[in-house]
């Protein structure tokens, strides 16, 4: 204890320092293994296409004693600075781009520390390999010389391309382009490059090949895809020449023209031949082999072939010589040959035309007579030509033909040789043709086919024509159209036809004449075609305005043709109007026209369009008249008999009138007569009824249906009366006779009455009360100006009584009125006209409103034609 006690305090202070001192262990790194991404970075792989800024390792480490660490990266001098590192947490980030090409390892220095103690460590870090680089071929460009003999199948040249990819990436395939179309095949792995088998080459056809070639790598990843890389070049294959074929003649086949003036020794053709192995050309060397028979001879080197002997000493007119062409080495060695064939024609000189001969030798016009229209296909016999060329061979072909008016003939043989007879066939009869042409000329004409001088020769040929009746009369035209006055007198010519012939002589003479239902007024003048009428023919243009007839011209064989003859008779002013027979008195009710009627028998207008004037009257202006239609009327003014008692003296109002109807034809026609107007106010002086009619005498229907209603309402007051007398007489047991109630019924009271009723309701004017439109006037004809004779239908009721003189007789025509020095009287005048008074006027109105009843019904029933 003792011994403790005497330790001094710097000795316990120094013992504390060295126990602490002893205590501060270092830091070190975590060792996570190869795969981890973690620790000390031992191990660690990054692949070469890792983008700049990835974060790519933690280093990872700690202190014993717990204290805080830090961590740092250092390089060795003169390296490249591929990472850095975040001190306190550890975090590794790329900062320079890799590349494994250039660089497959780098060296780090690692550090952890403290603040009292710092580890290093040095580091390998692996880059791993990505498909970056592409195939690259090396030693081009790529030419290859091949001769065309090399065997197919050899190899010819071997390519080479490398990857600096590692793995699949930096393996090589090889490929050609258009492999079907390519002489050359090659191995996909060896890059060696061989002649298609069974395919040669030749250096005639084909002096250079382009080969494509392609190398492809295995493909790899690259920053995750998968990439496949290639590159392309192109390998020149040039053939070289090998003697391998023979020679070849240019400017076959040939052929040798010797003429009988040519010199013995002259030149006649060259014949060339070529080595066909082009690259190195062999000498060529000619000879004659055959058929020369001592005549001709070719120069060795040259190929100029020559005749040796005179043209007269040449036994044959066609040579044919066979030439070899060989080819000699610049050794003098004769290698291959070929041979050509070479024709060598003996020709005769071109100094004779074609020419012409007649039976009498040499002719140059050849004359022949014959009828129109021959058939067709025959031989004109009475023409005889031959025809010959003195030369021989090719200068005595020549063609034929005819020189002139197409088509109507041909000359055969087309074609000659030497000589032939001469044959004109007839082509087209239709063109041979009098009338067109009297005389055919042409040129017939030899000219040489194959000669350059195209010697010709020609003859004329004159061919005479005679005529035939061919031909038909023809009509200028198919149909003629006259005019002739109504007036005219007999034999007047109406028109005249022409028809011409073409033949001649007595066949083109024409005669005409006529026949038809129509031509019995007419006649023609046999030669001239004038047609006229008959001396005793009479024409009237309102009996028959229209005729119609054929003519017909002929020639003396028979042969004929027809035209239609159209004549129309012109309506000439030759007829006065003519008034009807009602025209002497007419009876006039205040308010309602009277007309007149006058027809005019012409067949034309305006012959047959008539005018109505009042020429004088007693006293003047009292009445007008319509022009056209013939209606007159009184005044305006006058509107009551007592206005018309004031005018005149004459209590009976009866006016005398000169009407007068006159034509529109030039010269004009015109008739007069005198009109008797009984001016009445009937229905003023008679009783109800009796105006009743005369107010609808223009409208039996209307009087019809006011009948009607009248008797219905008789019919009720009848059954009325009865039934009241039934009733008084059943009270009283008394039967009152019947007479009795016929007195109470004709009392004046109630006709009084009704008659008061009637004149009530009738206006001033009493016509106008019942005046209803009446379409049956549009059936038949008011005026007779208009030329329209429209026949009443028979009624289909009862006859009716004899109508009075006034009234208009429908089955019989109108009265005409003869003219007197413009005036006229007529012939007779029925006495009912002179019988005047109130009942004689009634029964005309009565019957007038009947018969207007009776033709109402009938166009009803039965429409007017």
């Amino acid at each position: 204890m003792k011994h403790v006690r005497c330790f001094t305090p710097s000795l316990f202070l120094s013992l504390v320092h060295v126990c602490l001192v002893q205590a501060n262990y270092a830091p070190y790194f975590f060792d996570n293994g190869a795969r981890s991404t973690n620790g000390n970075m031992a191990l660690f792989s990054l692949s070469e296409d890792t983008p700049v800024g990835t974060h790519v390792y933690t280093l990872n480490g700690t202190d014993p004693e717990g204290d805080p660490v830090t961590y740092g990266l250092a390089y060795e001098a003169g390296s490249r600075r591929y990472f850095s590192v975040d001190k306190n947490l550890g975090n590794v980030t790329l900062i320079e781009e890799l590349d494994r090409e250039k660089e497959d390892e780098i060296e780090v220095i690692v550090s952890i520390s403290d603040g009292l103690s710092t580890v290093s460590e040095k580091v390998r870090i692996l880059v791993m390999d990505a498909n970056d680089e592409s195939p690259e071929f090396i030693n081009t460009p790529y030419i290859v010389q091949v001769p065309e003999n090399t065997p197919s199948g050899s190899s010819i040249f071997k390519i080479k391309a490398v990857d600096k990819d590692t793995g699949s990436g930096g393996s090589i395939t090889y490929f050609l382009q258009n492999i079907h179309a390519n002489k050359f095949t090659i191995d996909r792995h060896s890059g060696v490059l061989r002649i298609k088998t069974g395919v040669t080459l030749d250096y005639e056809k084909s002096r250079t090949h382009f080969v494509v070639v392609v190398v492809k790598d295995g493909g790899g990843k690259l920053r995750g895809d998968n990439k496949v890389f290639s590159a392309t070049t192109t390998v020149t294959v040039n053939v070289e020449d090998v003697q391998d074929t023979p020679p070849m003649f240019i400017g076959t086949p040939y052929y040798g023209y010797v003429y009988e003036d040519t010199l013995a020794g002259s030149e006649v053709l060259t014949v060339v031949a070529l080595d066909g192995d082009r690259g190195k050309p062999n000498s060529i060397h000619y000879c004659i082999v055959n058929g020369s028979e001592g005549s001709f001879e070719i120069g060795n080197t040259t190929g100029a072939i020559s005749v040796i002997k005179s043209p007269n000493q040449l036994k044959k007119e066609v040579y044919e010589l066979k030439v070899q062409a060989s080819e000699v080495s610049q050794e003098g060695d004769v290698s291959v040959y070929a041979f050509a064939v070479v024709t060598i024609r003996v020709v005769d000189l071109n100094n004779h035309p074609p020419t012409f001969y007649g039976e009498n030798g040499p002719q140059n016009r050849f004359e022949l007579t014959m009828y129109e229209h021959p058939p067709e296909g025959e031989i004109l016999r009475g023409l005889k030509i031959t025809v010959n060329d003195s030369d021989q061979g090719a200068n005595a072909k020549f063609n034929l033909r005819l020189v002139g008016p197409g088509g109507i003939f041909r000359v055969v043989p087309q074609t000659v040789l030497n000589e032939a007879q001469v044959t004109i066939i007839v082509e087209n009869s239709a063109a041979i043709d009098y009338e067109k042409f009297k005389v055919l000329t042409f040129k017939l004409l030899a000219i040489e086919v194959n000669t350059p001088e195209k010697f010709s020769s020609t003859a004329d040929v004159v061919i005479h024509l005679l005529d035939t009746n061919d031909n038909v009369p023809k009509f200028s035209s198919d149909y003629y159209i006259a005019r002739i006055p109504e007036n005219s007198p007999g034999g007047s010519n109406v028109v005249a036809v022409t028809a011409t012939d073409p033949d001649s002589g007595l066949w083109g003479e024409v005669k005409y004449t006529i026949y038809g239902t129509g031509a019995d007024l007419f006649l023609i003048h046999p030669s001239t075609g004038i047609i006229y009428t008959q001396p005793w023919a009479v024409l009237d243009a309102e009996v028959n305005s229209k005729y119609n007839f054929y003519v017909k011209a002929e020639d003396t064989d028979g042969k004929y043709s027809l035209a239609e003859v159209f004549i129309t008779v012109l309506d000439v002013n030759d007829h006065s109007p003519e008034f009807n027979e009602n025209i002497q008195e007419k009876t006039m009710i205040i308010g309602s026209p009277v007309k007149i009627e006058a027809i005019d028998q012409d067949a034309e207008e305006p012959n047959n369009i008539v005018d109505y004037s009042i020429m004088q009257a007693d006293p003047a202006n009292v009445f007008d008249i319509d022009q056209s239609t013939g209606e007159i009327k009184l005044k305006s003014y006058i509107r009551s008999l007592d206005i018309i008692h004031n005018i005149t003296k004459n209590k009976d109002c009866i006016w005398s009138l000169v009407v007068q109807a006159k034509d529109r034809g030039s010269p004009s026609f015109s008739t007069t007569a005198v009109l008797k107007i009984d001016i009445t106010e009937e229905t003023l002086h008679k009783g109800p009824m009796a105006a009743f009619l005369m107010q609808t005498k223009d409208n039996p229907m209307k009087a019809l249906g006011v009948l009607a209603g009248v008797m219905g309402i008789m019919v009720l007051i009848t059954i009325m009366i009865s039934t009241a007398m039934f009733w008084r007489n059943k009270r009283s047991n008394k039967i009152t006779p019947v007479r009795r109630i016929i007195k109470k019924r004709q009392t004046s009271q109630p006709r009084a009455v009704r008659m008061e009723w009637l004149k009530f309701k009738r206006p001033s004017n009493a016509a106008e009360k019942f005046v209803v439109e009446d379409n049956s006037k549009s059936l038949h004809n008011e005026n007779s100006n208009n030329n329209i004779h429209v026949a009443p239908m028979p009624p289909t009721a009862p006859v009716p009584p004899p109508p009075p003189a006034l009234a208009p007789r429908g089955d019989a025509p109108g009265w005409q009125v003869p003219t007197v020095s413009g005036s006229l009287t007529p012939k007779f005048i029925n006495k009912q006209l002179k019988k005047r008074g109130h009942g004689s006027a009634h029964n005309a109105l009565v019957s007038e409103l009947k018969l207007k009843f009776e033709k109402r019904n009938t166009a009803i029933g039965e429409p007017h034609i």
